[in-house]
């Protein structure tokens, strides 16, 4: 096997700048990362951090504003080269994407059934009962019975918990190698929370999914993934093994969240400030 075969996504200098009146401003600063077959790259960083917009980027779904360049490789092929109508093409049967607010990102007016069907419709070529059917089976993989009666329920009739889970349901109706989740449990409470992350992990492994988890928490990071690159201010402080980056971290940066990180059991203290402008550039990996 070459030495390369068992990498899915590779990104190698990845830039974006956001076009405004006074002229363009960069949000990410010649970003790498690689993500192997069958593993979780989690992306952590605070809010600004840049992480949001390198997942956008990946997807293909960057604001009109919004311009990337560099190379990103999808088994082999370059993304940014794409048209695109070519983008559009992978958008579901190839890169699944699960947005961190279902209230927005799924339609007001249209029943889940409805929206769950057109991509499966328009890229797998079921008809209207096949379809159906299928979206049935996919909410019932992610945990709601046909009992529960979603396919023909509207969006605000959903508790955020199954918002999320019908969201996941639509990234893999179309069976992506690839799925991006951005920040999937925003405004969740703790156990739906860990109830969404479990979901994910026993669908990676079931479908044989490789993952990018982005979050602003390193502590969920740390549970959830195998590698991780940590970025500040659009920048990569630090990346590499998850469990080497959480017990060695070789940013002070990486450090500071990882101090900054509540445990139990610890008796209440004030928490440490980071210094940002301590670190401007990303460590030598």
């Amino acid at each position: 096997m070459h030495p390369n075969d068992d990498v899915l996504l590779d990104v190698t200098g990845l830039d974006v700048d956001i076009m405004t009146v006074g002229g363009s401003h960069r949000v990410v600063h010649g970003l790498d990362l690689t993500l192997r077959r069958g593993r979780t790259l989690g992306v952590v960083g605070e809010s600004g951090s840049g992480k949001s917009m390198t997942a956008t980027a990946v997807a293909g779904i960057l604001p009109d504003a919004a311009v990337a360049s560099g190379s990103v490789l999808y088994q082999g092929r370059d993304l940014l080269a794409l048209t695109a109508r070519e983008r559009r093409r992978l958008a579901g049967p190839e890169i699944g994407f699960v947005f961190q607010e279902p209230m927005s990102a799924l339609h007001p007016t249209m029943t889940i059934g409805r929206q769950m069907a057109a991509p499966l419709r328009l890229h797998l070529g079921l008809t209207r009962r096949l379809a159906r059917e299928r979206s049935a089976e996919l909410l019932d993989l992610v945990g709601i019975p046909p009992s529960r009666g979603v396919l023909d329920a509207y969006v605000h009739q959903l508790s955020g918990g199954m918002r999320q889970r019908v969201m996941i349901a639509m990234s893999i109706s179309c069976e992506p190698s690839l799925l991006i989740a951005d920040e999937p449990t925003t405004a969740l409470d703790a156990t739906v929370q860990k109830q969404i992350l479990d979901l994910l992990a026993r669908l990676r492994g079931e479908l044989g999914l490789s993952m990018i988890l982005i979050s602003h928490d390193l502590g969920l990071v740390a549970e959830h993934t195998d590698d991780v690159t940590v970025m500040l201010d659009g920048h990569v402080m630090e990346s590499g093994p998850t469990r080497r980056v959480v017990s060695s971290p070789e940013s002070g940066y990486t450090q500071g969240l990882l101090e900054a990180s509540p445990r139990l059991g610890r008796s209440p203290r004030r928490l440490p400030v980071i210094d940002k402008s301590r670190f401007t550039k990303a460590v030598p990996r």
